[in-house]
């Protein structure tokens, strides 16, 4: 990290705020500060903010505008809405913070947002379960695999899927509309490392945009999807855990993800399967899809 908290005594002008030397005065101002993380973000936060509010030269409205904006995004945070993180991941901020903290050995599996819709308490099911409590939807078997980077199959890792309803909406949204904990289950893997589950398939949808980051979204001319998806949460004892999706390869938003959480690896092959025995079998109508998945988890 640039450091900026050692600020000339001659460039601080004995601590009197000017235009030229705005930032240098209020990181100085934090020499008594015993936390010294704090001191260090704070710095470079407080310098590159100064120097982008020189470079833009904002009226007093706009800086307002600027204010009532933050303040706005605040006022429409809920226990199931997070604007802040919807903020942060249109910025693509999210996705940068992911891949600083989430560099994986080759051949791991690569992660992505965590997104604002993952609930703590998802209820356990065993393999086979159907997470689709609504009977809405494509149906869909997900199967596969986790192994660690050495190709040796990992027992017992834990899989927290989430996704949203077949109109594009997650439970949490639909409270009262959708069952409770509607798409949403942690399974364990065999002895083989194994998984499976029965769902429906993924479809595009709009993140929250009723909100400011909508409007602002709408301001800058892009639109408010992200492809189809489903999410999960990867981790074993003696693992790195991962947070990421799989995405579907027909969705005509992969290039365009609102929140930029698209990565090729990420892309996998979802097999429409015309097989009546099967569909029967599994509680499904035929036609229905099947996708496998496989996760790689780092030591």
């Amino acid at each position: 990290m640039t450091d900026h908290a050692q600020v000339p005594a001659s460039d601080a002008k004995d601590g009197y705020f000017t235009e030229e030397n705005s930032a240098d005065v209020v990181i100085a101002r934090m020499a008594a500060s015993k936390d010294e993380r704090l001191r260090s973000v704070m710095s470079v936060l407080i310098w590159h903010l100064h120097a982008a509010v020189k470079e833009i030269e904002p009226t007093e409205a706009e800086w307002m505008a600027a204010i009532q904006f933050l303040t706005q995004t605040g006022q429409i945070c809920s226990d199931w809405r997070q604007e802040y993180i919807l903020l942060s991941d249109i910025l693509g901020v999210s996705m940068l913070v992911d891949a600083i903290n989430n560099r994986k050995p080759t051949g791991a599996t690569e992660t992505t947002v965590l997104g604002p819709f993952h609930v703590s308490n998802a209820p356990r099911y065993e393999n086979g379960a159907n997470i689709c409590l609504d009977g809405k939807g494509e149906p869909l078997l997900v199967a596969g695999r986790v192994s660690d980077t050495a190709g040796k199959p990992v027992a017992g890792a834990l899989l927290d899927v989430w996704q949203a309803n077949d109109e594009g909406f997650y439970d949490v949204q639909q409270k009262g509309v959708q069952p409770e904990m509607n798409l949403r289950g942690i399974f364990k893997t065999d002895a083989d490392g194994r998984y499976w589950f029965r769902s429906v398939k993924p479809k595009y949808y709009p993140i929250p945009d009723d909100g400011p980051v909508g409007k602002l979204l709408t301001a800058m001319g892009r639109h408010p999807f992200r492809p189809a998806h489903i999410h999960f949460i990867v981790g074993a004892d003696g693992y790195q855990p991962i947070t990421t999706h799989i995405f579907t390869p027909d969705c005509p938003y992969l290039h365009s993800d609102a929140v930029f959480g698209v990565k090729a690896d990420l892309i996998v092959e979802f097999v429409e399967k015309d097989d009546a025995a099967q569909a029967t079998e599994l509680g499904f109508s035929n036609p229905f899809h099947t996708v496998e998945c496989n996760f790689v988890l780092a030591s």
